[in-house]
């Protein structure tokens, strides 16, 4: 008989000297072949798998604490090995690998072989009574006859710290009755042969002979006739450890596995989960989720049926806010029981509405990087656009598009290859590894492809829609990952550069660094830099990239006028029946996800800073904008805040900004106010906002002023009465002292932020703000170019600097030095 594999999860280590031996795994004097899953731990994984031994560990420790487990069984690696025996099939088994190994017969034609071993083998009389017997207890425990069970396939070398084996062996739903659960069983035991499986085994470097496999039955919970969805502990992109990640999708949660739908997404901040008066989700996707997986009809022969799904079911959320936060709760328990990250399934049965896990594994791949030096990739060059979707990973790669409908064999598929695909399975394994990038039309960012892609090191762009129609065989493109949340295909070969950074080098300073963020989906890749707080969260890059929408559109959309626009307005806003609310969260949600990353450290908004040229050109916009001979000076920042031309707009975005620090949680963000002119333009501004439930002092709500205009200097004892404190933006401030365009290619050699009256005006802020009490931070770009300009700041007093992530160690680098020689 052969010996399993045996593993420790608590030391994360897979134990390497697994001999061929006849001693049983189970102990002397059990005969037993089937255990329930309270019976079984983290200690059994060498008698019933990965998969199934987590799943007894859920049962056995966690739903004391209200977590649901499905009930079932699973049936010990012994039932395998005596199988195996009992149909003399190591022979077979032994011969075939060899057969492989030596290139005497290609993989299909060895995966196949041993697959039709074990489907024409037969269970012993004694090892069927124990599974039907278990079965039939299992429905009777239901109060149902012939219960409905999933039958999931528990490798011994499955579900491991550092080797995930997702979705190598097979699983069959909706099993009802004696003969389809003996046949299913029969399969799974095959299914430790498929042609991935095997390929993935000798990757790991596990000896095929060492492995066996125990079967899971366990209840169906009904997600057919409601929703179902896999989620991560961690931000699956970054490693960010403060979020827990959640897709979702109708139907049986194949579907997101898989990635033949684009799911739901959501994401919800662990560390305020404590607070019952907050809802921390700070991001909510509405996925296009076109079909569901359901239990097919008896007469079909088939256990399962993919349909469509309806208009109304693609436009609205498979979950609502509580249960959202009810399973970021669940994942934070496991998590915390696990002592690690991890990948769990969950699945919402739609007869009685109540949230069930039904598998939890080791997250293998961020939690594995604990290197803080990684290399940032960057575009210098950029051809059309050719697709959008998702971005998994942060890097860039080129190269040939090489597009297929199915998998084909490796040696059919060129190494370096740009593989474009609708979607992707454990049988594309093979081919993704050759791959230098993945494209596919649908899934989600714990769909199939995501996963592996991750695992290989490999960037991919999923869920573009229409990629595998729009990309030609043999077509030049470089696939980029390293813009944020969202990824793109570009046409031709780009330009690409690569530096490497550590991000936890960065020198101690009695400075106060900080970071300019705009762009929510790419501020958790710069979680690991030691920022003390955001000095600059840019507003209008949610509104344009996002949102899209000037909010006046939204606010007035029964009377717009512009048929086209208003057509894309509703089609972006979809599922909100009041439109303004659509602003107001994803606003909302965006700001969060920025101050996530930095909590509980500051986070300084400032409200939207858009020309009316830039305004006009939001969805509906033209309607509400007047057309400027020069938008730069005109009607921007604190002007437009308190008009009756903009009022309601404002007031959208200040219920956003309540939102975040009141519903979501996030006090640490706080209000800035950009191109204040007057003292007149201050006492409205900050009027509006008392109105709009934004009391500056209430709730600990602090208000800064952009120092951009020479009168807020001229003023600066004033303007320190009315706000909390000061930014300074440079390029306004040299702009308008100077008075030189900041875009005029002609006056580029004039235009100075180091100009000897800037700077006089920078001494000035500072030393009056700093008499009433006041802090002043400066958010401008020089720091980032020039070493001699944040030295300079330093000299001046500086509170704190606010520098783009990029350069964030360098100007750390050159504070540090100034303050030293002070």
């Amino acid at each position: 008989m052969l010996f399993r594999s045996q593993t420790a999860y608590g030391n994360e280590t897979i134990e390497a000297s697994m001999n061929i031996a006849s001693s049983p795994s189970a102990p002397p004097g059990d005969t037993s072949y089937v255990l329930w899953f309270d019976q079984v731990s983290l200690d059994d994984v060498g008698r019933v798998g990965g998969k199934n031994a987590s799943l007894g560990e859920l049962v056995q420790n966690l739903t004391s604490a209200g977590i649901r487990v499905p009930g079932g069984f699973a049936t010990t690696s012994d039932l395998y090995w005596r199988f195996v025996e009992d149909n003399n099939l190591a022979p077979i088994i032994t011969t075939t690998l060899k057969e492989w190994k030596s290139g005497a017969i290609d993989l299909p034609t060895a995966g196949r072989r041993i697959r039709q071993s074990f489907l024409g083998g037969q269970f012993s009389q004694d090892l069927s009574d124990q599974i039907l017997n278990a079965y039939e207890q299992l429905s009777r425990n239901e109060g149902q006859a012939n219960l409905d069970v999933a039958v999931r396939s528990s490798a011994t070398a499955e579900d491991l710290p550092n080797a995930s084996f997702a979705g190598q062996q097979e699983s069959f739903l909706n099993v009802q009755g004696s003969a389809e659960l003996i046949d299913a069983c029969r399969k799974c035991l095959a299914s430790l042969f498929t042609d991935r499986a095997m390929v993935y085994r000798d990757t790991q470097g596990f000896d095929h002979l060492k492995v066996a496999l125990s079967i899971g039955v366990q209840r169906m919970v009904r997600s057919d006739l409601a929703g179902a969805g896999v989620m991560f502990t961690l931000d699956t992109e970054t490693g960010f450890r403060d979020v827990v990640h959640i897709d979702a999708a109708w139907g049986l949660g194949e579907t997101v596995v898989q990635g033949s739908v684009d799911p739901d997404s959501y994401r919800v901040f662990k560390p305020l989960l404590h607070r019952t008066d907050l809802m921390p989700i700070i991001e909510r996707k509405i996925g296009a989720k076109a079909h569901k997986l359901v239990y097919a009809e008896a007469a079909s022969g088939a256990q399962t049926l993919l349909q469509d799904t309806t208009q109304t079911d693609q436009h609205t959320s498979v979950l609502n806010d509580r249960e959202i936060l009810d399973l970021a709760k669940w994942a934070v328990a496991i998590e915390a029981h696990y002592g690690r990250p991890m990948d769990i399934e969950w699945a919402k049965d739609g007869r009685d509405g109540h949230m069930f896990i039904v598998q939890a594994r080791p997250e293998t791949v961020q939690a594995s990087d604990h290197q803080a030096t990684h290399k940032v990739y960057a575009l210098k060059t950029k051809g059309s656009l050719l697709a959008t979707g998702l971005s998994i990973g942060d890097r860039i790669a080129a190269g040939r598009v090489c597009r297929l409908d199915q998998a084909v064999t490796p040696s059919a598929f060129a190494e370096g290859s740009i593989l474009v695909a609708p979607t992707t399975d454990p049988d594309w394994v093979p081919i993704m590894k050759k791959a230098a990038a993945i494209v596919t039309d649908h899934g989600g960012r714990t769909s199939h492809a995501a996963i592996v892609s991750r695992e290989l090191g490999v960037p991919a762009v999923v869920g573009t829609g229409d990629a595998s129609q729009k990309l030609l065989d043999g077509q030049e493109v470089t696939v980029s990952c390293a813009e944020g949340d969202e990824g793109f295909v570009y046409a031709g070969i780009s330009d690409i550069d690569v530096t490497e950074t550590d991000e936890t080098s960065a020198a101690d300073t009695s400075t106060r660094l900080m970071l300019n963020m705009a762009n929510p989906g790419a501020a958790m890749r710069w979680w690991r830099l030691p920022a003390k707080g955001v000095g600059l969260a840019r507003m209008e890059f949610i509104i344009s990239n996002q949102i899209k929408v000037h909010p006046l559109a939204l606010v007035h959309f029964d009377s717009l006028q512009d048929a086209e626009a208003k057509a894309q307005i509703s089609q972006l806003t979809a599922g909100y029946a009041d439109k303004t609310n659509d602003f107001v969260d994803t606003l909302a949600r965006g700001i969060a996800s920025i101050a996530a990353t930095v909590h509980p450290h500051q986070v300084i908004v400032r409200m939207s800073d858009f020309k009316t040229n830039e305004y006009a050109n939001l969805l509906g916009g033209r309607a509400f904008e007047p057309a400027e001979e020069n938008p730069m000076i005109g009607w921007r920042g604190a002007s437009r805040y308190y008009s009756p031309d903009y009022r309601e707009g404002f007031a959208l975005e200040c219920a956003a900004i309540k939102k975040v620090r009141s519903e979501l949680g996030f006090g640490n963000v706080i209000v800035m106010i950009p191109f204040c002119r007057t003292l007149r333009e201050a006492d409205l501004v900050l009027e509006e906002m008392s109105v709009n439930g934004l009391k500056r002092g209430e709730d600990g709500l602090e208000v800064y002023v952009m120092c951009e205009i020479p009168a807020n200097v001229i003023l600066a004892s004033e303007f320190a009465d009315r706000f909390d404190g000061f930014s300074i933006g440079s390029n306004d401030l040299t702009q308008l002292t100077l008075g030189v365009d900041r875009d005029s290619e002609r006056l580029s050699d004039v235009f100075d932020e180091g100009n000897e009256a800037v700077v006089e005006l920078i001494r000035q802020v500072i030393g009056r703000a700093h008499e009433k009490g006041r802090k002043v931070g400066f958010c401008g770009q020089a720091p980032s170019n020039k070493p001699a300009y944040a030295q300079m700041l330093v000299e001046l007093g500086i509170d704190s600097i606010s520098v783009t992530p990029d350069s964030f160690l360098k100007v750390a680098q050159n504070v540090a030095e100034a303050e030293s020689r002070q």
